[in-house]
């Protein structure tokens, strides 16, 4: 018996583990089965891909946004109170 799909919540609540292929494979086809029919959180999961990509394809040096770049995301995604902690 295959696994129930999962609704977006789910999906997305296991998405790291999914990426990492730490799930079992009936999970992770019910997943599968639930991004050929979701649009929305195919589009999650191939930003988080790309993302992913790019992070391990550039060394930490080349990763250092200059200040104001940096400050400006951090607003943007509502992340001020970790804008000041040690990187």
């Amino acid at each position: 018996m295959s696994a129930p799909r999962p609704s977006c919540h789910e999906m997305l609540r296991s998405l790291s583990d999914y990426l990492d292929g730490e799930l079992e494979a009936e999970i992770c086809a019910a997943i599968e089965s639930h991004l050929a029919e979701c649009e929305n959180c195919r589009i999650v999961v191939d930003t988080l891909r790309k993302t992913i990509t790019l992070y391990h394809q550039y060394s930490e040096e080349d990763l250092e946004l200059p200040a104001d770049v940096r400050s400006r995301l951090f607003k943007r995604l509502h992340l001020e109170d970790f804008l000041n902690s040690p990187r």
